[in-house]
């Protein structure tokens, strides 16, 4: 199976940390690569143009994952990832769990703002603030990979500590 460079990010973003045990050995493995985790600054990348088509349903997608949470519904939550995180976490269970114990901001949001698209790695990311169920804001950076039938899907998210300097 070849991963995208931005698919490894994503999924290392909670891997590192060792969140999920069940999660396969050659996922823990790529877990060590200390070159494949972001930075903070790539995270912050420049805002980019698509289309409102684009924008809309990479909007549409999101916001049907954090529903999907909402409802405990982790067949629909799995299915709106891209085939390479479904990979990695290889069942609704395990990515549920993942996102349980270590995304609780998008688990349970309190409140979500959608903000710009950015660039990274050559794709579009979709940043997006979130009160956490502490109320604590934090920033959801949400890369997205178009599949062959157009359509969008997430291919990881990272949590940003929100710049308490930004109104």
């Amino acid at each position: 199976m070849k991963l995208s460079r931005h698919c490894i990010l994503g999924a290392l973003a909670v891997l590192a940390v060792g969140l999920l045990p069940d999660v396969p050995a050659t996922a823990a493995l790529l877990a060590k690569a200390p070159q494949a985790r972001p930075m903070v600054a790539e995270l912050i990348g420049e805002t980019i143009v698509l289309p409102d088509a684009d924008r809309q349903a990479i909007r549409a997608v999101i916001e049907r994952q954090l529903q999907a949470f909402l409802r405990d519904d982790g067949t629909a939550a799995f299915s709106y990832a891209t085939p390479s995180i479904q990979g990695i976490f290889q069942t609704p269970d395990n990515f549920m769990s993942m996102v349980k114990n270590g995304y609780q901001p998008v688990y349970r949001p309190q409140a979500v703002t959608f903000r710009d698209i950015i660039d990274l790695h050559g794709a579009p990311a979709q940043r997006v603030l979130v009160v956490g169920p502490d109320g604590v804001p934090v920033i959801a950076v949400y890369p997205m990979q178009r599949m062959p039938d157009g359509s969008w899907l997430i291919n990881g998210c990272y949590l940003l500590a929100y710049p308490r300097d930004e109104a």
